[in-house]
């Protein structure tokens, strides 16, 4: 060993415990939200679906079209308010018995006015994934328009356990609370 790498190493040394301390208290904002397919989802010809495999639209009906492409397709169509059109997307998958699934059929149905029906749908979807942030988001809504302000605080506190109160869940659903739903 020279001399230079022995100096070098008692510095670098120092310089690796602040870095592993930075990333070990960096919050894994990754894991907070969902998965944001509406920000990135081109939008397709009628009756076509973004297929991210081939990163391009193809027909609906197409065999190699994955549920999952499907699911995120619905929701960036009800995102978009094609309610309608995302729930007959739904209808076409090989497993719609999904937590995504579900939440996506209870996000389009709630915004097509049947409130009810869309509870039951985001309940099903935490059945098979309790800590889904977003589908907790959504039945607060829900029940913020059933004029439940108990169950929709109810939600809160458990995104809150989930992912904090600065993720996007949280935030959306307290400003829901408030009187100024942004979805």
């Amino acid at each position: 060993m020279n001399a230079l790498s022995s100096a070098l190493r008692p510095a670098s040394r120092r310089m690796a415990v602040p870095a592993l301390l930075f990333f070990l208290s960096v919050p894994p904002v990754f894991a907070m939200g969902d998965n944001s397919t509406e920000s990135k989802t081109p939008d397709c010809p009628s009756g076509q679906v973004y297929d991210s495999a081939t990163k391009q639209c193809v027909p609906e009906k197409t065999s190699s079209l994955s549920d999952q492409d499907k699911t995120n397709y619905a929701y960036h169509l009800a995102k978009k308010g094609e309610y309608q059109t995302a729930l007959n997307l739904l209808d076409s998958l090989k497993n719609g018995n999904t937590a995504e699934a579900w939440n996506y059929r209870g996000y389009a149905t709630r915004k097509l006015g049947r409130t009810d029906e869309g509870i039951g749908y985001y309940q099903r979807s935490l059945a098979l994934e309790p800590n889904y942030a977003k589908a907790r988001e959504y039945l607060g809504e829900a029940w913020m328009i059933k004029g439940r302000a108990d169950l929709a605080k109810e939600q809160l506190k458990v995104i809150a356990g989930i992912c904090g109160q600065g993720c996007e869940e949280y935030r959306d659903l307290q400003a829901a609370i408030n009187g100024h739903p942004e979805s």
